[in-house]
């Protein structure tokens, strides 16, 4: 098995560690536009294998998607952070574009891999990889459910004092303040959460978990890495272990939950075929207002990509 991760920086290099350290693949290779990065991570990557006692080989490579060739899965991490005095159109340009490009290099090379994209604004990205590629939608995904359910699942770990392990959580919508977490399909070693919590304690994690990607950008000056490049790991071993893994991903939903052509959050089955099955819940009225007003943010977003020319 072979893995592509495109974008040396922070999250793509802890996505090919975990990836190596976890002998995912057989062969991963790292991609970035930096002359000598993506080499000296992959260097770096391997040398601790007899370390940590992996047999995963590591390389990288400058722009040159050639050594990509043959890849079952990609990972799109690359796009530039959000800067001072970017507007969100400025932001959704830059790295649409630069997206854009990775994908025509991805399916050149690799026509038959399942894309993983983690590059930000998250939704509207998946939205562009996907049209750009012209994959069916099911080999075509946007991570940020992985990495937002288990930002909750870990705030409710620290507030009850039990195990992460013990905590399963669903969580839809768009990545951002509009994500839509579902206390009501949360548990504790099978117990409902709301069985376990005060009312005004579990709508505080829920707010927090909408603003965790904020939150550590305040303390670091920096997005935050290890778990989002964990996050896209695990999918990674979902589709090469064939493991068929419940997880909420970023897919365009073809009148799921009553929505057509909008790139949202939801509940899947991940496996060698990319997603295998999308899981319609039986959301109440509460939740599917939610859900509705998520993709209405997802769609405005998707509607600035649509105007502008690299999108042609």
């Amino acid at each position: 098995m072979k893995v592509t991760v495109v974008g040396a920086g922070n999250v793509g290099a802890t996505c090919a560690d975990v990836l190596a350290y976890r002998e995912i693949a057989n062969e991963v290779v790292l991609v970035d536009i930096k002359e000598g990065f993506a080499e000296g991570k992959a260097l770096d990557i391997w040398q601790k294998s007899p370390i940590n006692l992996y047999d995963t080989r590591t390389t990288g490579v400058t722009n040159d998607y050639s050594k990509t060739a043959n890849s079952d899965v990609v990972v799109i991490t690359s796009g530039l952070p959000r800067k001072p005095g970017m507007t969100r159109d400025d932001l959704i340009s830059t790295n649409a574009g630069i997206v854009k490009s990775v994908t025509e290099n991805i399916v050149k090379y690799s026509p038959e891999a399942i894309i993983i994209v983690v590059s930000n604004p998250l939704d509207v990205m998946t939205y562009c990889a996907h049209i750009t590629s012209k994959m069916p939608r099911t080999k075509v995904m946007g991570m940020a459910g992985i990495l937002d359910t288990a930002r909750y699942r870990a705030f409710l770990a620290e507030e009850l004092n039990v195990s992460p392990k013990d905590i399963q959580a669903v969580l839809m919508g768009g990545h951002g303040d509009t994500m839509v977490p579902l206390p009501r399909y949360t548990t504790v070693g099978g117990i409902p959460v709301t069985e376990m919590i005060a009312e005004d304690k579990l709508n505080a994690i829920v707010e927090r978990t909408k603003n965790g990607g904020g939150e550590l950008v305040k303390l670091m000056g920096t997005s935050a890495w290890y778990a989002p490049g964990s996050a896209a790991a695990q999918m990674v071993e979902a589709i090469v272990r064939d493991q068929k893994r419940v997880f909420p991903v970023c897919i365009k939903l073809e009148g799921e939950y009553g929505i057509t052509g909008t790139y949202l959050g939801v509940p899947v089955v991940l496996g060698k075929n990319g997603v295998e099955k999308v899981i319609e819940l039986q959301l109440n009225e509460d939740e599917m207002a939610l859900l509705k007003a998520s993709e209405k943010a997802v769609r405005e977003v998707m509607d600035v990509l649509d105007n502008m020319p690299v999108n042609a």
